[in-house]
């Protein structure tokens, strides 16, 4: 991962010490509500339900194991002892005092963390697959152009003031869409030319939210020195032409749907000819400096896999876990582990100091000392060895880590809803505990197969709802909290919106729908038919039919 050099860690604390002073001028009455709104969000800093939320930026889902502990101590120290894994990959703190909070971004200073542009009108935090730099699929490691995008991005005046929030994702796996590039502002997918030069496909419009829509194509293929010269260009017809009377037609994709890709297109190509061949245009010695950094770790080079085989035969548990919870990896003896944040009776994504700190013990002594977190809100160990797999699904397990059901029915990403958040228009989380609860036979999760639910207490989205197999989003009525219902949608591959259901339910209705659309799944699949694939054989009026009667 990125190593900070002096000038990184100096503008770093410059930051704290200036936010430090803004925060003692607003809580002294020297800075009006509306004057510390900027200022805090520029710092990561939320007025939620019941008390500031405070969002850490966490570079393309990367940590190592003194950051995780960092974290631990943060949220034993100043918060209430948890903290939550969020679908762009960063952490979030639920109860800090607003008073704590220039500690809280020291804290995280002293160990290369921060809390900037992770909210607010700018550009957010860039992420990229969780397997980056590991999965077999990939063309190429993605993580250092992540980074070559986070430098551009961080502290650039000229994006800190965008009509609305920016999010850019980097995807190099051809053949799938696991970044989610297709529902971003812009999405970044590496190509090589038949040189086997390196370049970019460049979408731009996609986004969740009110209005979700997926991306086009803008650049077909952007040589790699010209990566940051074209983004920029495509940021300036935004900050040009972007709606700045109306935060609901103010994201990129309205504009892009409103132009036309066509224009968009003519209009962005005319901005990277005054700025093709400029200052913006990358060296190779600036992007080898950047891939120093993400060299590979010290494989072994004697792993012996005849235990583990022997442990995949005598232990049905450990089976199971081993083919749901575990990857492919690049290396010959080794694979990726996901520790799933989805036990039945927890918040999803949620994690506790004492299990941030067993993370980071388990990081050093079976990944290489680093952890990442996940889209789904879970976590993964990037690099175990094969036969240390048995020895860590077993401390896995007793840590409650180990439930074998990552991307099955009741691996659900959810929003923190409306039990914290103050935009929300429902709960989130008591919706997936009784889907959960419903489902808790793991025989019968693991033959329903690959099955994305997603749930959202509003229409910002958090919990990617839109591109839920199944797809639950809190809405309200007349002061009653219910849930809309869309299926269909997928990030898997090149992203799609779920297709609406029809009315909504009531929160105690939810399950039993969830419930009926499982039958006509199972009534209507193939063999071996996932539901992703049944759906898109049979389309949406044989469950409309059964849930609606």
């Amino acid at each position: 991962m990125y190593v900070y050099q002096d000038y990184d860690q100096r503008l770093l604390e410059e930051r704290v010490a200036q936010y430090r002073d803004q925060t003692r001028r607003y809580l002294a009455g020297q800075l009006s509500e509306d004057e510390f709104l900027v200022l805090r969000l520029q710092n990561g800093l939320y007025i939620q339900r019941y008390a500031p939320m405070m969002r850490i930026s966490v570079p393309y889902g990367m940590l190592n194991s003194t950051q995780v502990r960092k974290l631990a101590s943060i949220t034993r120290d100043y918060d209430k002892g948890f903290c939550h894994v969020s679908t762009r990959q960063n952490i979030q703190l639920n109860w800090p005092e607003l008073a704590d909070t220039p500690d809280i971004l020291a804290e995280l200073a002293s160990v290369q963390m921060h809390a900037i542009q992770t909210s607010g009108n700018c550009i957010r935090n860039i992420t990229t697959d969780e397997y980056a730099g590991v999965n077999p699929r990939e063309i190429e490691d993605p993580r250092p152009w992540c980074e070559v995008i986070r430098q551009w991005a961080t502290f650039n005046p000229e994006f800190a003031y965008l009509p609305r929030k920016f999010k850019i994702a980097v995807n190099a796996v051809p053949d799938a869409d696991p970044a989610l590039i297709g529902v971003h502002d812009i999405g970044v997918q590496i190509v090589h030319d038949h040189n086997g030069e390196t370049g970019f496909q460049v979408w731009a419009g996609g986004g969740l939210g009110r209005t979700p829509m997926t991306g086009e194509v803008i650049g077909e293929f952007v040589a790699w020195p010209d990566l940051l010269a074209y983004l920029e260009a495509i940021l300036r017809v935004y900050n040009k032409y972007g709606n700045r009377d109306n935060k609901y037609k103010a994201r990129i994709k309205i504009l892009v749907k409103a132009l036309g890709a066509d224009k968009f297109r003519e209009l962005a190509e005319a901005e990277f000819a005054e700025l093709k061949g400029g200052a913006m245009t990358l060296t190779r010695e600036e992007v080898a400096r950047i891939k120093a950094c993400f060299v590979d770790p010290d494989y072994r080079t004697d792993v012996d896999t005849t235990a583990l085989h022997n442990a995949l035969d005598q232990h049905r548990a450990f089976n199971r876990w081993y083919h749901t919870n575990t990857r492919a990896h690049k290396k010959d003896g080794y694979r990726s582990v996901t520790l799933t944040l989805k036990k039945t009776g927890r918040i999803p994504g949620d994690i506790t100091d004492e299990q941030l700190e067993d993370v980071a013990d388990l990081a050093d002594r079976y990944a290489f000392s680093e952890v990442r977190t996940t889209h789904q809100q879970n976590m993964v160990l990037a690099d175990v060895a094969e036969d240390e797999l048995y020895d860590l699904w077993q401390q896995l397990d007793a840590l409650g880590f180990a439930t074998p059901n990552l991307g099955l029915i009741t691996d659900i990403v959810a929003c923190p809803g409306g039990d914290l958040c103050a935009l929300a228009n429902a709960k989130s989380v008591p919706i997936a505990e009784g889907i959960q609860r419903q489902f808790d036979d793991l025989d019968f999760v693991h033959d329903l197969g690959p099955l994305d639910v997603n749930i959202s207490g509003c229409m910002n989205a958090c919990g990617h709802h839109h591109i839920g197999h199944i797809g639950i989003l809190g809405v309200d009525k007349k002061g009653k909290e219910f849930y809309q219902i869309t299926l269909g949608g997928r990030g898997d591959r090149q992203s799609r919106i779920g297709e609406k259901m029809g009315p909504s339910f009531e929160s105690h209705e939810v399950t039993g729908v969830i419930g009926k659309i499982i039958s006509v799944y199972l009534d209507n699949r193939l063999e071996n038919e996932p539901f992703i694939s049944t759906y898109e054989r049979i389309g949406m009026d044989p469950f409309k039919e059964v849930v609606y009667g």
